[in-house]
């Protein structure tokens, strides 16, 4: 039910958020553990600096097709929800209640328990505490960013806005100083790994684009927070577009850095890319203070994804295909407040599961190519269906970009599937346990 504005009129979620709290949102949900936990295992894979530069701009380039795409359907429907709204009205309740279960139950449960364990696991390292912590300290750090988020969203916004900042201030410093200071060598950019196969498979540059594509999640943040942004028609886009912008630029940067710092050989399957380089460039005392700032950089990253995820499961409620007091917001914050608690209890389940990031991150990924394909298969059928509905933004280059971009996000999928058949296996397996769920809630017409 919504007005011509693609409003629902029975959201109470106020609109507070400014374009700077929308990108800064971007921000914040991008860049996190992946950019400096990720780089080890993406020169795992490719055997020269070139080629790893081109699988993070190859992210970068997938994640604004998938931009474009959700461009416009986030400004046609400014209200929370994202792609759970788009295939809803485009395609069928049905198709929209399978991805709004993919995106609440898998991807962002999923990126949570991920981020959740790469605090934990870093944590652990740079205090030397027993690995037994990982669990514990995972779930500790999700239960308090479901608290910040309960108690207002301004809190969450706030806190988004701070360590965005400091995230890309400190970033910038850090490759500035290292080229300027750093004992790195530019030639590192063209030696290839030693004993590495010359050549680059398609599968090897599919399996090395899950770690790049889980390092830029969140860059569609703002379509699932969109009945709380101020002006959506303009800022939704806008965000989506700077925000992004940003973060591609930052994770080229870094990449060079890491690639000036480090050989090849000392690149590759490294823990933590950002340590490493600290530690080579500047010594042990960088090094402890590089750390601190990944930890405050995936905390920041954590408090973001908490605060997007619960729209889905809210969106999903209004509608009676949830829990029903998840479609209820908080009379003393404003906030979805049932929809925080039930994310925090399934990524905690998925934490005692999945136990470590590397599982994660395979499992969020599929899902994440899933969905790409879902907000794709929306576009065109609501470009088909709904002619004439006004559309503040325009998809620039469709059919083409968009089709290209569902096309490659499939491709992905399925080569991941050949190559992670367990992690892929349980992200469908819970996908598909959404089947029955919505034939009971629509027999029915009750909820869970």
């Amino acid at each position: 039910m919504m007005d011509e504005a693609g409003v629902d009129p029975r959201d109470q979620l106020k609109r507070v958020l400014r374009l700077p709290d929308a990108v800064f949102l971007v921000v914040a949900s991008v860049i996190g553990s992946g950019i400096f936990l990720t780089p080890g295992a993406v020169a795992a894979l490719l055997p020269h600096p070139g080629w790893i530069l081109a699988a993070w701009l190859a992210g970068g380039a997938l994640s604004l097709a998938g931009a474009l795409t959700n461009a416009e359907l986030g400004a046609m429907f400014p209200r929370a929800g994202g792609d759970y709204v788009y295939l809803r009205e485009g395609v069928h309740p049905a198709a929209g209640f399978m991805v709004g279960w993919l995106g609440f139950g898998v991807i962002y449960t999923g990126t949570i328990a991920a981020v959740a364990a790469a605090f934990a696991e870093a944590s652990v390292i740079s205090l030397g505490w027993s690995p037994d912590w990982v669990l514990p300290l995972a779930i500790g750090v999700t239960v308090l960013c479901s608290i910040l988020n309960y108690i207002g969203v301004q809190w969450g916004a706030l806190t988004n806005n701070v360590t965005s900042v400091v995230k890309l201030a400190a970033l910038c410093a850090f490759a500035m100083l290292g080229f300027a200071l750093g004992e790195g060598s530019w030639e590192r950019l063209m030696a290839p790994a030693e004993g590495a196969a010359s050549g680059v498979t398609v599968s090897s540059f599919a399996l090395a684009m899950s770690p790049v594509l889980f390092s830029y999640l969140g860059w569609n943040a703002t379509v699932y927070v969109a009945s709380e942004i101020r002006d959506p028609g303009r800022n939704v886009p806008q965000s989506l577009f700077l925000g992004l912008g940003l973060c591609t630029a930052v994770y080229l940067l870094i990449n060079v850095l890491y690639l000036y710092a480090l050989p090849m050989a000392e690149l590759r399957g490294v823990q933590d890319a950002g340590t490493a380089t600290a530690t080579r460039l500047f010594g042990g005392a960088a090094a402890v203070a590089v750390s601190l700032f990944v930890l405050i950089s995936i905390f920041g990253t954590l408090n973001a994804t908490v605060m997007v995820g619960p729209r889905i499961a809210y969106a999903m409620a209004l509608d009676g295909l949830f829990v029903s007091r998840a479609g209820r917001v908080t009379s003393a914050f404003q906030t979805p407040g049932t929809a925080i608690v039930v994310q925090a209890i399934v990524s905690t389940g998925l934490l005692v599961v999945l136990r470590s990031f590397p599982s994660a991150l395979e499992f969020t990924t599929f899902a994440i190519l899933l969905a790409g394909v879902a907000d794709v298969i929306a576009l065109f059928a609501l470009r088909k269906r709904q002619p004439d509905r006004p559309r503040p933004y325009r998809a620039w280059g469709y059919p083409w970009t968009p089709g290209l971009y569902c096309l490659v996000c499939a491709g992905l999928a399925l080569s991941l599937g050949l190559q992670k058949p367990m992690e892929s296996g349980v992200a469908l397996a819970l996908v598909l346990c959404g089947l029955p769920c919505y034939v009971a809630l629509q027999r029915r017409s009750l909820v869970i």
